[in-house]
């Protein structure tokens, strides 16, 4: 049998501050033949999200962090080659819970086997009809439980999690208030995607200030995608009874002994619920997610914006993008299916 050669990048070290390519080294290594009920997928998608850089640390989390010489661990979409496992045959393509490699060996029940007939890109499974829809889905309906007339602030509004959460949002009957870091993200968020109000967080001075102007009303609903000063911030913004959907903390992803929030007092003074989540949380609900992500889009009340950066060797600058706010939308680094070796 031919034996194929898989390029990783791999974890060598805990990063501190941003990942380096000393923390994240590359490697060729031959791709064993699977084993019982294994599959081999050649990835054609990775998905590149925050998460992963909270997994590079040793810190306590909701998964285990990716042990140290371990592939940096990814969703994935891919292209079974060899199977082993009477349900894939070669040529089907499914998405499981892979690394930053060009083939992924993983059993066959981990996983979900994907149409290409539906019409639909299969990048769009790792963004908004995937993990990061799903987060919006469950995260908003589930944890901020918007109702109509009430008024939902999320931050990091234009990223592939904060994007979907406006949108349904609006579907609520909400009014919607967006932040996103540059101009031409909070002009998509209000012109493309119906956000009643914008801020640019980079150009709004004092955030509270920009808060109150955007929310007259005060926030009842706050979907947390970054932390820090902005939650600080937002906590001082809340009406009574309010929701914090703490979705992630990406402010202070790459800084050590960053300081707490200091006006969490607002939790007690307001009579706030604070709760974070992460989509795993409703795992046995994923097909009713999915289900209802692929009606609305499939309507044209769902739109995502996605940026594709095409060689697995674009993968750890490209991911560095997520933490300086250059990344448009969902970010995926694309493997071609030629056979060369990007």
């Amino acid at each position: 049998m031919t034996t194929l050669t898989n390029r990783q990048y791999f974890l060598a070290s805990r990063p501190s501050g941003e990942p380096t390519a000393s923390n994240v080294p590359v490697r060729d290594v031959p791709v064993p033949e699977p084993a019982a009920g294994e599959v081999v997928l050649r990835n054609l998608y990775i998905s590149l999200d925050p998460a992963i850089r909270g997994w590079m640390g040793d810190d306590p989390n909701y998964i285990e962090p990716i042990a140290i010489d371990d592939a940096v661990r990814s969703s994935v979409i891919g292209r079974v080659v060899k199977s082993n496992d009477p349900d894939y045959v070669v040529g089907d393509v499914a998405m499981t819970m892979g690394a930053w490699e060009r083939y992924t060996t993983v059993q066959g029940v981990t996983l979900n086997k994907l149409d290409e007939s539906v019409g639909i890109p299969l990048s769009a499974f790792l963004g908004a009809l995937g993990p990061t829809g799903l987060t919006a889905y469950f995260g908003l309906l589930e944890v901020g439980k918007p109702r109509s007339g009430e008024t939902v602030l999320v931050s990091a509004a234009a990223g592939a999690v904060g994007s979907v959460v406006g949108q349904i949002a609006k579907m609520q009957g909400c009014r919607v208030v967006g932040m996103a870091g540059t101009d031409d993200k909070c002009s998509w968020l209000k012109d493309e995607l119906g956000f009643d109000a914008v801020i640019n967080y980079k150009t709004c001075g004092d955030y509270g200030s920009a808060i109150r102007a955007a929310c007259p009303d005060g926030v009842d609903v706050y979907f947390d995608n970054v932390g820090g000063e902005i939650l600080d911030a937002t906590l001082l913004c809340l009406n009574k009874f309010a929701r914090v959907a703490v979705c992630g903390w990406i402010s202070t992803y790459n800084i050590a002994d960053a300081p707490g929030p200091r006006n969490l007092w607002q939790l007690v003074a307001e009579s706030v619920t604070i709760q974070g989540f992460t989509v795993l949380d409703y795992l046995e609900r994923f097909p009713e997610g999915i289900g209802q992500l692929v009606e609305w889009m499939m309507a044209g009340k769902l739109k995502h914006r996605e940026e594709i950066v095409d060689g697995l060797d674009n993968v750890l600058p490209t991911f560095l993008r997520l933490f300086d706010g250059t990344n448009q939308g969902k970010l995926v680094i694309r493997l071609p299916e030629d056979g060369t070796a990007a």
